[in-house]
């Protein structure tokens, strides 16, 4: 498919049959005026009634307790940058449209045209109330973190930056199984980060809570190496400061490393730079829609490398889809107030296990020139349209919120889900 194919194809699939990805279908009925007077005058008086007495009972009679806002300012769009809320409102669409696709909540895309973090912060925390759970999408480093800090303080609902966490709970999972296939071990594998945004930082603070130690993390940003010695680190980039380090670049850096993570930008890593790191490396090239490394020029250089992208069109995507519809569905079955750290590791920890059960023959057929699909170098992580992701990592999230006390219910009776259908 050419380039001006798929610009044609996306414009059109944006476009029809109607404008935009998502609408808004009834419930209940409507049809007479027995139906009429109830949903709204007079009958709608009785749950103002009891809300205003009970404010849980929002979750009895209205659509609370299902409905995630994805909201965005539009500073840090997928791979384009500051193009404004306007411009991201398609991303934000899609995004509903996956936590309905995959997890049956419904969702609404919320853009806010803000002037400063604070006002974004404002904005948001006061329409809170409205909805079960809170995504923040596409939001710029460092402003992200002080705005999803603010909101998960000020709100009493689950609050989850995606572009930070869910990029974080995928790699963690997906570099789990790499390090177990290259025969290396996490204590002792050697990381080289190329990136220092909303992704990396939580990415790196997942993988040490996996297991790979700290002193065998060197960051690098756009000015080289982050070390000590530096005086214009972030908060976020001095946790991860090397100490008493004579490396100064990526290509002092990646000498003898066994694991590159890629979150900055395409063609970053060169294949010399490839050349100089440890036997059996894994190269997760985050970059998107261009890679850090071409997979093409990665395996044309070396034959003992296990990769991963963010690319749907090569073996072991990062795909946030695994991680964002599930997270929601199980901290929101259990009324989380929070998402806690605890729950992002049971994320990881049930998506790196799934890779390793056989795939069922339904998500294999789905996928031209593909007949098996088994744990190994080509196969780190789930496949984003595996139906047991909505059922294991729900549960897991579920479990982890009522056993950390941030759940306002007990574990669901009905869990877990095999199906959306059963929402």
């Amino acid at each position: 498919m050419t380039e001006q194919d798929l610009k044609r194809r996306a414009l059109d699939y944006h476009e029809y049959p109607k404008p935009g990805k998502i609408s808004i279908e009834l419930t209940t009925p409507a049809e007479t005026a027995d139906d009429l007077s109830l949903a709204y005058s007079p009958g709608v008086a009785e749950p103002v009634r009891a809300i205003a007495e009970n404010p849980d009972d929002a979750y009895r009679y209205t659509a609370k307790g299902n409905l995630v806002a994805v909201i965005s300012n539009g500073s840090a769009i997928l791979g384009l940058g500051n193009l404004g809320p306007l411009a991201s409102k398609p991303v934000m669409e899609g995004k509903a449209l996956l936590f309905k696709r995959f997890a049956g909540l419904d969702s609404i895309d919320i853009e806010v045209d803000n002037e400063s973090p604070q006002a974004f912060i404002d904005t948001v925390a006061r329409i809170a109330c409205s909805f079960g759970g809170i995504n923040l999408e596409d939001i710029k480093a460092p402003e992200c973190f002080e705005i999803e800090r603010q909101l998960i303080e000020r709100c009493d609902i689950p609050v989850f930056h995606d572009d930070q966490h869910g990029t974080a709970i995928v790699t963690a999972a997906g570099m789990i199984n790499a390090i177990e296939l290259a025969g290396k071990s996490l204590e002792e594998a050697k990381v080289v980060c190329l990136g220092a945004g909303a992704a990396a930082t939580a990415c790196l603070r997942l993988l040490i809570s996996s297991g790979i130690r700290r002193h065998n993390i060197i960051v690098v940003d756009r000015r080289g190496v982050i070390h000590d010695c530096r005086g214009d680190l972030t908060p976020e980039k001095a946790m991860f400061a090397a100490i008493n380090t004579d490396l100064r670049t990526l290509d002092d850096a990646i000498e003898g490393a066994d694991v590159f993570l890629g979150l900055a930008g395409p063609n970053m890593l060169s294949a010399e730079q490839l050349k100089k790191m440890a036997v059996n490396p894994i190269v997760f090239a985050c970059a998107n829609p261009d890679p850090e490394i071409k997979p093409s020029l990665v395996h044309a250089t070396r034959d003992d490398v296990i990769m991963a992208t963010g690319r749907s069109d090569y073996p072991n995507q990062v795909n946030n889809v695994l991680c964002f519809p599930y997270i929601f569905r199980g901290a929101m079955d259990v009324r989380a107030r929070h998402i806690t750290h605890e729950m992002k590791c049971a994320a990881v920890q049930a998506i790196a296990e799934l890779a390793k059960e056989p795939v069922p023959q339904e998500v294999v057929d789905s996928y031209e020139g593909i007949d098996s699909l088994e744990f190994g170098p080509k196969y780190i992580i789930p496949k984003p349209n595996d139906p047991r992701l909505l059922g294991r990592v729900s549960a897991a999230v579920a479990k982890a919120a009522v056993d950390v006390g941030v759940a306002k219910l007990p574990y669901p009776a009905h869990y877990p889900i095999k199906d959306v259908s059963e929402i």
